[in-house]
């Protein structure tokens, strides 16, 4: 009877996945599948439900960051995030200090700030978006 309730799980572990398609459910289907086989092998429900958790955790460490490195290749970035690593002009000295700093990028005028206190950059250099915080870009310069 547990090998059947096992199965199940795994079915809908798997129905759930194929339906958010967001590797999250994926990897508690392959425990559910070893839990199953060891119901089948005659283990006890305790063993069963610590092999599941087991194996589990190990698919979820091990093989998580690989299948989401290949699964997200072709991912196209959207919106702000797709300004990351592209290059803008300063049109406004950028001193974090005095609180000022703007650059344009594809036609649209952004707050801009440097990584640290320190660094001023002049208007008119070119400089390379690294991150985005709230709705300014956190720049460095460029070379």
């Amino acid at each position: 009877m547990d090998a059947i309730l096992w199965l199940a799980a795994v079915v809908v572990l798997l129905v759930i996945e194929i339906a958010t398609l967001g590797l999250t459910t994926i990897w508690f289907a392959g425990g559910a599948l070893i839990a199953g086989i060891a119901a089948v092998a005659g283990a006890g429900s305790i063993v069963q439900f610590v092999i599941f958790l087991i194996v589990s955790l190990i698919l979820l460490i091990f093989t998580r960051p690989v299948a989401v490195k290949y699964l997200n290749v072709n991912r196209t970035r959207t919106n702000a995030e797709s300004l990351i690593g592209k290059e803008a002009v300063v049109t406004q000295t950028i001193e974090n200090l005095k609180n000022q700093g703007q650059v344009i990028v594809g036609g649209i005028e952004w707050t801009a700030r440097t990584d640290d206190n320190e660094t001023v950059i002049e208007k008119d250099t070119v400089v390379e978006i690294e991150r985005i915080e709230g709705v300014k870009l956190i720049v460095k310069k460029k070379g």
